[in-house]
């Protein structure tokens, strides 16, 4: 049975999550501060075990940004992923003032596009907008 836990994600689930999917490496300092200063977070729990997990980060009224949407492997394909989107497309509908209009933004891997399409979302470049752009700091 599939169980959405809204503000419940900690460090070590979300650790967890994210080295099950290969992702890089962080420190348990910045998993903390992660989760701390996100806007929203979801937590989807299978048989009550964690299978997925996603952010909102922003300024919750200009923009906001879905972040970390992880799905572990062997629970892909069930429709968790769009449950987690819809709860965190949901929050940001309900935080955006009445009368205006926030963006809600994403980067996403290679190949995964329709997935979030289905959702809603854009992908860039288009006639009117640039391509999204990353920089990475590090030592």
């Amino acid at each position: 049975m599939l169980e959405l836990k809204e503000n419940a994600l900690n460090e070590n689930i979300y650790l967890s999550l994210r080295e099950c999917v290969n992702w890089k490496k962080l420190s348990e300092h910045q998993a903390k501060q992660a989760i701390e200063k996100s806007l929203f977070n979801v937590t989807a729990y299978v048989d009550g075990v964690p299978a997925g997990m996603g952010r909102v980060i922003g300024d919750g009224a200009v923009i906001c940004y879905i972040q970390d949407l992880v799905v572990l492997p062997e629970y892909q394909k069930m429709g968790i992923g769009k449950a987690i989107m819809q709860r965190l497309i949901s929050y940001v509908e309900g935080i955006r003032e009445e009368g205006t209009e926030m963006m809600l933004c994403l980067m996403c891997a290679k190949g995964r596009e329709s997935f979030y399409e289905k959702l809603g979302f854009i992908a860039r470049p288009t006639d009117s907008l640039g391509p999204g752009m990353t920089q990475y700091l590090k030592y």
